[in-house]
């Protein structure tokens, strides 16, 4: 009987023994972003701007012979923070991201229409001046729709905006108060661009700069906020190389001189794009990455003018096929990339070492890296050359390793 007894009590002790291990293991581990529920957040934002004159339809060479010079509208907003208690919602503290839905309407009216934006935003305090007072950044990309848009029968001088849709971005700065546990203020300043990548053509795009002001209410408050232990910190500041492989693909229009017309024709139809990027980045800690770029892009538009056949003019205009060396770019670019969870900001700027004759050499990016899982994404993305030169939308998908 003692003998059982003694195996008994050793069976116990080894099951305490696990069950501690297990409980401690279990508190040492923090919770990962949806893990528990997160706080949910609706508003409403109004915004008023100024038009920048730049092109030649928003300075007054337009039906009404007037400048555009003023721009008003407003939204709605939906959006959600990680729960405090979660790894992300400790060290990304007051991070929100979520959709918007708005309106804008410019001044004179009847120039530009009434578009209405769907877009999707991220946003995070960069200085709190107290428990209530913090600002903050937010960046917006999306779409807007219902332009009164350039066509041979309306707007036909329209020379800002080629299309019912074009792209909406944004970027604002805003003073965010929190009036209580659920309703919080907002006010701050704003810049938008829309333009449509290049797909049709005019594309000049309309930007404007403002202020806007708004209130926002929060459906389920999350208590528990904690500081991340210096373990999570750590690992999360650790500092090491990523991979990046990002195929993508795109449609453009395309325009060039060719003969006796200096002014240039717009060439019928569209043009595909084909591009690779394999880039190395270092994560300098969680917000920061940097790196080089290797970019391959065929464009089918590249290189055309030395294959125009002689006497094509307009809508009749022709081109000889161009050999497939003749029409692909190389280039090498240099990249940051802001990294915070779900989303990454990159901006790179890079030169074709071969390109096709006639291209700019010199080219810019900036694209939106939407995670759909840790290593997968989806890559939204405008190249342009020096800066003002609209080459063509990057859409498509990569891996990280």
């Amino acid at each position: 009987m003692k003998s059982e007894s003694k195996i008994r009590n050793k069976i116990l002790s080894v099951i305490a023994a696990v069950a501690g291990l297990g409980s401690t293991a279990a508190a040492d581990t923090v919770p990962e972003m949806f893990s528990r529920p997160v706080e949910w957040r609706i508003g409403a934002e109004a915004m008023s701007a100024g038009v920048l004159p730049t092109n030649s339809y928003l300075r007054g060479e337009n039906s009404k012979e007037k400048r555009i010079s003023a721009a008003f509208g407003g939204a709605l907003r939906a959006d959600f923070s990680f729960n405090p208690a979660t790894r992300e919602g400790m060290l990304y503290p007051g991070l929100y991201q979520g959709i918007g839905l708005g309106m804008s309407g410019y001044s004179p009216g009847g120039l530009l229409g009434t578009p209405v934006s769907a877009y999707i935003y991220q946003g995070t305090p960069i200085y709190r001046f107290s428990d209530r007072l913090s600002l903050g950044y937010e960046w917006q990309f999306g779409a807007a729709f219902g332009w009164r848009h350039y066509s041979k029968d309306i707007a036909e001088d329209n020379v800002a905006i080629g299309s019912p849709v074009t792209a909406h971005m944004g970027i604002s700065f805003k003073f965010n108060y929190r009036l209580s546990e659920r309703w919080g203020f907002f006010v701050g300043v704003f810049a938008n661009h829309y333009s449509n990548g290049n797909t049709s053509y005019p594309n000049k795009g309309v930007n404007t700069v403002g202020g806007s002001i708004g209130l926002a209410y929060v459906l389920n408050p999350q208590s528990g906020r904690k500081d991340a232990s210096e373990t999570v910190v750590d690992e999360a500041d650790s500092k090491r190389w990523m991979y990046d492989i990002m195929a993508y693909g795109a449609w453009r229009k395309r325009g060039m001189s060719v003969g006796y017309l200096d002014e240039g024709v717009i060439c019928p139809g569209k043009f595909g794009v084909m591009g690779l990027q394999m880039s190395p980045l270092y994560r300098i800690n969680r917000y920061v990455a940097a790196g080089p770029s290797f970019d391959f892009q065929w464009d089918e538009s590249g290189g055309l003018k030395p294959y125009w056949v002689d006497g094509s003019y307009d809508d009749n205009i022709k081109f000889r096929r161009p050999p497939f060396g003749k029409q692909i770019s190389l280039g090498l670019s240099a990249h940051a990339e802001l990294t915070m969870p779900i989303f990454s900001v990159n901006i790179g700027l890079g030169y074709d070492f071969l390109n096709p004759k006639g291209e700019k050499a010199f080219y810019q990016s900036l694209t939106l890296k939407t995670f759909v899982t840790r290593n997968l994404y989806i890559n939204t993305g405008y190249r342009l050359g020096d800066f003002s030169d609209p080459q063509n939308l990057m859409l498509g998908i990569g891996i990280r390793l």
